[in-house]
């Protein structure tokens, strides 16, 4: 299996960077090329690969795939601080380990560009950041994957850690705001002015648990954990609490049969719901990750493995030994107002279409990889 699946890595790898296999949303829109958390969330990968293997091959692909963004002034295509979104943010930090690799003064360039948006992002009452203009006084899980992990290594690498305190009250406040104290799962969204149509008036809180934000939410815990300075012994302790606590909260939701977690995990016998691999891919990925970094006991190795296993029996599909990742929710989200359909009911997260090959499950899933390799070498 493990064969197949790099021959299937070696397939998306043919892609170009204005328009690439992997982003079915762009595709079906119509999308201009742009800096996105999307074609992020597979350099990522790409490069915890090369650093698995060794082999030049993924590093030369995300290096010609990132320079058709980054220019010699440090400017980016496609991107814009003014739009202040956290999505935008995701892709900047596979430049730290770009620009320690060649030197290249583009990518520190590129680097403190996307750092100036940190400093002027607007936040919330509580202190978060928003998670896009757009989307004024709103707090998602999706956002902390986004913009957290690159400010943590902006501050371990570049500013003397000096905002740690910053990045670990953010967390703070949604585990305290947006966490279910009966299930221990977290809500997708947090209007912080209570005003939206899809937050209750009382809480602002968003109506149900959607199991990928949820894993955006997971691994930016286990990210994070990993960018921050050992030295810093508190912070990290206070991350690896959270962390560890999602995790076994999750737990309690996992398919018996396929260890996979449902697209909106506490109603797994609830029509229309369904086993879904992003979510899926992103914890087992940040379990395996925290076991290997001891922010979780050794025995949960095996439980990652258990998912990552199960998610390949019941959504790899292999024919003419071409391989197909399947079971990968296109997207979902929460308003805005002109898109009232998008209101966190049950309804609308099992309405988003269920499709192949987008890299919200095909990155994750390779990042889950990485880790099953890493036990095997």
């Amino acid at each position: 299996m493990y064969k197949i699946i790099d021959q299937y890595i070696e397939k998306l790898m043919t892609s170009k960077p204005d328009m690439p296999l992997w982003n079915i949303e762009a595709i079906k829109q119509g999308k201009k090329p742009s800096w996105n958390y999307i074609d992020g969330c597979m350099m990522v990968s790409l490069l915890e690969l090369y650093k698995t293997t060794n082999e030049e091959k993924y590093l030369n692909f995300v290096k010609n795939y990132i320079d058709y963004y980054v220019h010699e002034d440090g400017s980016i295509l496609g991107y814009s601080k003014e739009k202040y979104s956290t999505d935008d943010v995701s892709e900047t930090r596979v430049l730290f380990d770009l620009f320690a690799w060649t030197k290249e003064e583009k990518y520190s360039k590129a680097i403190e560009l996307v750092h100036e948006q940190i400093l002027s992002h607007p936040r919330t009452k509580e202190g978060n950041f928003w998670h896009k203009k757009i989307y004024p006084n709103q707090v998602w899980l999706d956002g902390l994957y986004m913009m957290q992990p690159f400010y943590t290594r902006y501050e371990s690498e570049r500013n003397r850690m000096q905002n740690y305190a910053d990045i670990v009250s953010q967390y703070k406040t949604v585990y305290h705001i947006m966490r279910d104290k009966q299930t221990g799962l977290y809500y997708h969204g947090y209007d912080s002015s209570k005003t939206m149509f899809w937050a209750d008036k009382e809480t602002g809180l968003s109506q149900n648990f959607w199991l990928r934000s949820i894993g955006w939410w997971t691994v930016s815990l286990i990210d994070v954990f990993e960018y921050m300075n050992e030295q810093m012994f508190d912070e990290r302790h206070t991350i690896m609490q959270l962390f560890k606590e999602t995790v076994d909260s999750l737990l309690k939701f996992q398919d018996a049969e396929t260890k996979m977690f449902y697209q909106v995990p506490n109603y797994p016998g609830r029509e229309g719901n369904y086993l879904e691999t992003s979510g899926s891919s992103m914890i087992a990925y940040a379990i395996l990750k925290g076991v290997r970094l001891k922010a979780l006991p050794q025995r949960y190795q095996e439980i990652g493995l258990g998912i990552f296993n199960g998610i390949c029996t019941k959504y790899l599909t292999i024919k003419n030994e071409d391989l197909n990742l399947g079971g990968i929710c296109l997207v979902a989200g929460l308003g805005p107002e002109t898109n009232q359909r998008r209101d966190g009911s049950y309804e609308y997260y099992m309405s988003e279409p269920v499709v192949e090959n987008d890299a919200k499950g095909v990155g994750p899933f390779i990042m889950a990889y990485t880790e099953v390799k890493r036990l095997n070498k």
